[in-house]
């Protein structure tokens, strides 16, 4: 009985308009990534609009969950998912269409799956809050992919902006690795001290 009326309210929970943003933006990836692929202007200029919408509502989601008290397992759990799908999704098929090299895509993708691993390896223990760092990382990440994904040949010169593009692209990758060694070390301050990091 306490079983079923748990269960219950944890699906009551669940179903909240910060977790169905959530899985909104899971259920954008494929189509972000087909768009993309189909390698024309107007599926380039679609795939940017899923993409900028898919980001808006990373922040909109977190933002309701918290404003209205609608912090759940399943939203702490899927959230971060989510927002890795976006952006690996995008990472791996720009690499696939030659425009990224897959030495940086592979490296924050480690990095990305990596953290991922440990987190939730030390959730019994105790929970890595997300620093300042890794929230730049992320924004830094999002407006390198945009730059990235406009078709500026339809109606500038391509080649400067796409090294602008370039320019973020690589200081994303450096703020990834400075910040997935800092979640590492407070990984290690956890286990070997079982407190949670301040």
């Amino acid at each position: 009985m306490n079983g079923r009326r748990s269960t219950a309210e944890w699906r009551a929970g669940m179903w909240n308009l910060p977790n169905a943003l959530t899985l909104g933006r899971i259920a954008a990836v494929p189509v972000f990534v087909l768009l993309l692929l189909a390698d024309t202007t107007a599926a380039r200029w679609w795939a940017l609009v899923v993409f900028v919408l898919a980001s808006i509502t990373d922040q909109l989601d977190g933002h309701l969950a918290r404003s209205r008290n609608l912090v759940t397992a399943f939203g702490t759990l899927a959230d971060p998912i989510a927002d890795k799908a976006l952006t690996l999704g995008a990472f791996v098929t720009l690499s696939a269409l030659g425009e990224i090299p897959w030495w940086v895509t592979l490296l924050i993708a480690v990095r990305e799956l990596g953290i991922t691993v440990l987190r939730a390896v030390l959730a019994r223990r105790s929970i890595i809050p997300a620093s300042l760092g890794g929230k730049v990382k992320t924004a830094l990440q999002m407006t390198a992919i945009i730059v990235l994904l406009v078709p500026w040949g339809t109606f500038v010169d391509a080649t400067p902006m796409r090294v602008v593009g370039l320019v973020i692209l690589y200081v994303a990758l450096a703020v990834t690795v400075v910040t997935g060694l800092d979640y590492v070390r407070r990984g290690l301050v956890i286990a070997r001290s079982r407190v949670a990091v301040p």
